[in-house]
Formats: structure tokens, C-alpha cells, sequence
């Protein structure tokens, strides 16, 4: 599989400078090309935009509207929703990963003027994506930035809307943390209102995850969400709202769990079995968990299930991490036996350590069968 990193490369520089010349004959494509490329090959993903960034800095016009609109021109037509890659180059204009750099001069170089900057990145996020470079400017420029973000609600093209929530999660994996958002996410909360029953699925999904970013800070705010924005919700919030919830599900939230019928505990028994007892690393390990409801039960029960993998660390101590498992209903007095394959492959999020490895399952957020199992680390005896 191509490295990731290679989506930004020396061909696509040169495309890039090709493209930037054509609507500015003074611009000097040569030395874009030299400061961009050199040693690009070298460098990992981010290292590669900074550097393209750099060559930006040195050879766009100095006055920052000029710069902008030199970009702008060379914009390629809009792309589809959830479209950023690269193929099929840049023969209509800039467009795919070419613009992270360009939306990181933006952010660097536009705070003096945040109005003209936030118009470049609202052309800019229609061929890419501006989520990471709008974000200085919702710390710096917060009055100017929300009043623009709620603006763009309404905006005919979905790559904005969607910018609207993406560009204002508080925790966005690779972009800047908005600590303001982490401590309070009330200022992003008409946004959201306003958005999570979008026509785009494309905008929709961007709305769960930030509703599920507010969840691991502010549990009850999302609870209160769901009690408020579930009742009577048509299928595709039902959705959104599921997604945004998954987190707070995983960790058993009572008020989350009640708000999507969840709350009562599980009545019955639960027997769990974990194969084989011994595995190496890159190995699976099967689960096999049998349910029998109670008779007694007055009425079929709706169980979400999921397992948590406590892993060792290298401490020796142990450290949980849930993942997602089945979600069915019981009437009384029904068995079921489940089961899922649980992969023990390298990963670049985790290291693995030897050792007793504990499982347990948990219904409606409250843990009803445990296991374990030993790890080995591959090419080491087994004890």
C-alpha cells in the first residue's frame, strides 16, 4: 500500500506551480518548485505541508489579499462531498491534499485580516478541506468566526456545511485543540442544532462526531441532547444521534443508555467462553458468549452489547479498550449464543506486552461475564 505521506510529492508540487504561474505571470515557479520539493521525498506528511507551506511564504505576493487571490484563481471546480484525493492531478486547478498547505499560509498569514482570510478558506474548503485551518481563527477571531460559521449554515454547497461542524470540533483528530470548546461547547450548539438534520449525509456524520467529542468532556450535555433531539427524531437523526452517542454507550452512561430505551440492567444469565487460552501476537481470539433471558422478565429486553479487552501494559498493570459487540432483543426466556473474532494484530495505535489478558462483556453499560486469555509476544518462548 502507498505511504500516506506520499500523497503530497515532487510531481505534485511541480502541478502545483504550473498552476499558480498560469494566473500570475510574475510568480516564480522555479523557486516554488526548488524550496517546495527539495528533500520532500525525505520528509513525513506534516513535515512535507510545512515545508510546501514555506515555499508559499517565499515566493506568494506579500500583500495578503493579492496572495488570496492568486489562490482563489487557481482553484479547481468544486469537488463532490467527501472527495479530497489527489487523482486525477491538477490540470483544472488546485484541489485535493495540495490545499493543506495552502489553507496553513491562510491560517498563518490572514489573522491580520480575518474577514478576507475566512473568504479564501470558504473557496478553499469546497476542493479540500478547511477544518484545520479555519481553527486559529475560531481562538483568535471567535465574535468574527461564529457569527461567519452561522452564516454558512445555510450555505448551498455541503463542503461548507460541513466545515461549519468540522472546522469547530473541539477535539478534531490533527488540528489544533480548542480549549475554549473543550471547557465550554455552548457557542457551537446552534450550529449543531441547525445542521444535524442536513439533507448531506456528508454533513450529518460531521455533527455526530462532534457531538461525540462533547460527550468524553461533557457527558450530561449530550445526554440532555439526546433526551431533548431523539423523541419522534425521522430515521437519519436517529442515526447521527446513535453515532454521536457511541462513546458514552460504550462507557455505560445511565443517562445516554436511558435516553435510547437502555436503562434497565440485564435480567438472565451470561456465560462467556474465550479461545484459545494462549495466543501470539498477530493471532485472534474467538468469543463465544451465551445469553439466556429470564422467564421472569416481564417484557423482551433491547440489550446493546459490548466487550472490553483489558490489555497489559508495561507496567504490568491493566488498561481497558471497548469495542463494539452486538445489539439485539431478548424476549423472556430466549438463549442466544454470539460470537466474534477479536484480531490480536500489531497496531500502530498500541503496543502490545505479554501476559494475562482480561475480557469482559457488558450489557446495557453493566458488566455481566468475565474471561481472559495470555498474550505472547511473537518469537518468545512460551511459559
Amino acid at each position: 500500500m502507498e505511504p500516506f505521506k506520499n500523497l503530497l510529492n515532487p510531481a505534485l508540487v511541480a502541478e502545483a506551480a504550473a498552476q499558480l504561474k498560469r494566473h500570475h505571470r510574475r510568480f516564480d515557479a522555479a523557486a516554488f518548485t526548488a524550496l517546495a520539493g527539495t528533500g520532500l521525498e525525505a520528509l513525513e506528511m506534516k513535515a512535507r505541508a510545512l515545508q510546501i507551506c514555506a515555499a508559499l511564504e517565499a515566493t506568494l505576493p506579500a500583500d495578503f489579499d493579492a496572495a488570496a487571490g492568486l489562490l482563489e484563481k487557481s482553484l479547481a471546480p468544486p469537488t463532490a462531498p467527501g472527495e479530497i484525493s489527489a487523482a486525477p492531478g491538477l490540470h483544472q486547478g488546485l484541489r485535493g491534499w495540495i490545499l493543506w498547505p495552502v489553507g496553513e499560509y491562510i491560517a498563518r498569514h490572514g489573522q491580520a485580516q480575518p474577514e478576507r482570510a475566512l473568504v479564501a478558506l470558504h473557496a478553499l474548503t469546497q476542493r479540500f478541506t478547511a477544518e484545520f485551518a479555519i481553527r486559529p481563527f475560531i481562538a483568535r477571531h471567535p465574535a468574527l468566526a461564529f457569527q461567519t460559521l452561522q452564516r454558512w449554515v445555510a450555505d448551498p454547497n455541503p463542503h461548507v456545511r460541513r466545515l461549519v461542524s468540522e472546522g469547530s470540533r473541539p477535539r478534531l483528530p490533527w488540528g489544533q485543540r480548542l480549549h475554549s470548546l473543550v471547557a465550554d461547547p455552548s457557542p457551537t450548539l446552534p450550529l449543531l442544532e441547525a445542521l444535524q438534520d442536513d439533507p448531506s449525509d456528508y454533513v450529518r456524520r460531521s455533527v455526530a462526531n462532534h457531538l461525540n467529542d462533547i460527550a468524553k468532556d461533557h457527558p450530561a450535555l449530550v445526554a440532555a441532547w439526546l433526551h431533548q433531539h431523539l423523541p419522534a427524531a425521522p430515521a437519519p437523526r436517529r442515526a447521527l444521534l446513535r453515532h454521536a452517542s457511541r462513546t458514552l454507550v460504550k462507557q455505560g452512561h445511565a443517562p445516554t443508555l436511558q435516553a435510547w430505551g437502555l436503562g434497565l440492567g440485564y435480567s438472565g444469565s451470561a456465560t462467556l467462553r474465550v479461545s484459545p487460552a494462549r495466543v501470539v501476537v498477530g493471532e485472534s481470539v474467538e468469543l463465544e458468549l451465551q445469553l439466556q433471558a429470564s422467564m421472569a422478565a416481564s417484557a423482551a429486553q433491547a440489550l446493546v452489547i459490548d466487550y472490553a479487552v483489558h490489555h497489559v501494559k508495561a507496567d504490568g498493570s491493566l488498561s481497558p479498550k471497548v469495542f463494539k459487540g452486538w445489539q439485539l432483543t431478548l424476549a423472556p426466556g430466549e438463549a442466544v449464543t454470539l460470537r466474534k473474532r477479536h484480531s490480536m494484530k500489531p497496531v500502530t495505535t498500541r503496543r502490545y506486552h505479554a501476559g494475562r489478558h482480561g475480557l469482559t462483556v457488558q450489557v446495557n453499560g453493566q458488566t455481566v461475564a468475565e474471561g481472559h486469555f495470555t498474550l505472547r509476544l511473537a518469537g518468545t518462548a512460551e511459559k
